[in-house]
Order: C-alpha cells, then sequence, then structure tokens
C-alpha cells in the first residue's frame, strides 16, 4: 500500500471541500489508502467566531474528521496539504502542526516523501500563489518531494473568470465574503494534485 495522507486546515469549508476532492483523486492510484485529517482550531479562535453562524456550521460539519497528529506524517508516503491563505501565507495553525514537527526533521522522518499544496484565497490576488510558494519553504526543510501542477494536464489554469489553480497546486477562489463555493473546476484540478502525489509516492516508495 501506499499510504496518502491529506492534512487541512478549514475555517468557513472550503479548503475542506478541496480536501474531499483531493482524496478521492489520491484513492484513484492502484493500492493507495488515503486519510484525511484536520489541524486543530485555536480555543482563542473558536471563541471570537463562535458568533459566525458559516464558521460554527463549518467546524460542526468537519466534526468527525481526525485530528492531525505527527504520527500521521510517520504513517505517510505521501502528503497533500490543505493551505488556506491568512495575508498571503499559511495561517497560524498550520505553522504550529509544522513548527512543533522539528524531531521529525532532527531525525530525517519525512525525507523524501512526496508532498504537494492546495490552497483557497478570498480574490485571485489574495494569495493564490503567495501561500503555495511560501509554504513550500518549510517542507523543503523537512526534505518533502514537491509534486506540482503542470499546465499540459489542468488547461483549466489558462482561463480567467474567478476560479484557481497554479502550476504550484490546486486551489479556490472563496470570494470576499466567502460565499463562493470551490467550482467544479477547481475539484477537477484537486482531484488530479491528489491523484499525482499518490502517483509519485507510490514510485518513490517502490
Amino acid at each position: 500500500m501506499t499510504n496518502i495522507l491529506v492534512p487541512y486546515y478549514s475555517t468557513y469549508g472550503h479548503i475542506y471541500t478541496m480536501a474531499k476532492a483531493v482524496a478521492k483523486g489520491a484513492a484513484e492510484v492502484d493500492g493507495a489508502e488515503v486519510k484525511m485529517v484536520r489541524v486543530e482550531e485555536f480555543d482563542v479562535v473558536k471563541q471570537a467566531m463562535s458568533g459566525q453562524d458559516a464558521y460554527v456550521e463549518a467546524q460542526k460539519a468537519q466534526e468527525d474528521v481526525p485530528v492531525a497528529t505527527h504520527d500521521d506524517l510517520r504513517w505517510a508516503d505521501g502528503v497533500v496539504w490543505g493551505i488556506p491563505t491568512r495575508f498571503g501565507s499559511m495561517p497560524a495553525q498550520m505553522k504550529q502542526y509544522l513548527d512543533s514537527a522539528g524531531g521529525l526533521w532532527m531525525n530525517g522522518e519525512l525525507e523524501g516523501k512526496a508532498t504537494g499544496i492546495f490552497t483557497s484565497t478570498g480574490s485571485i490576488h489574495g494569495g493564490q500563489e503567495t501561500t503555495a510558494i511560501t509554504s513550500l519553504i518549510p517542507l523543503l526543510h523537512f526534505g518533502f518531494v514537491y509534486v506540482g501542477l503542470p499546465y499540459g494536464e489542468n488547461p483549466e489554469q489558462m482561463t480567467t473568470d474567478g476560479i484557481g489553480g497554479s502550476p504550484y497546486g490546486a486551489s479556490t477562489v472563496a470570494g470576499p465574503d466567502g460565499s463562493k463555493q470551490p467550482d467544479e473546476r477547481d475539484l477537477v484540478m484537486a482531484g488530479r494534485l491528489g491523484k499525482r502525489v499518490a502517483t509519485v509516492a507510490k514510485a518513490l516508495r517502490g
């Protein structure tokens, strides 16, 4: 078996929806076992956002997804990260998960594993590319082998009508108020990314 992990953080559910598409694509690879895990929310954020119905509903929808642990990363042969943008880079919740994995870095336990990134932003210019690129930096420190999303396999990325996608990974545009859900083309690209990472992970493992 090739173990594929999809760790994600999702405030309003956009990344959660994308994560399910990534997992579905990864599962298409023969011999792939796929696990989705959510990066835990901060208590202070839960308190601050408790008055927002959209936030409360999105968090409730994810309750059955296991919370990400470092053992999940050890288990995985490939990891596809769901990272929404916060001012053009990863949110603190995801950064804490990575920062607390120093023991894995010290022991080289993640070196040589395939990885990819998918993201969500409020606008096309709100971090679609910078979030993926800046998030790549710590992943390289851990020794991951990065897998992108080339134009040749994803002609949807060439459009300019408000969907996500770039050579750096799959993405979606949530809209300024978060009301826009992932476009079907976003989900197709997310599935392709999951499949690509699983395919590379399988080859590296073999």
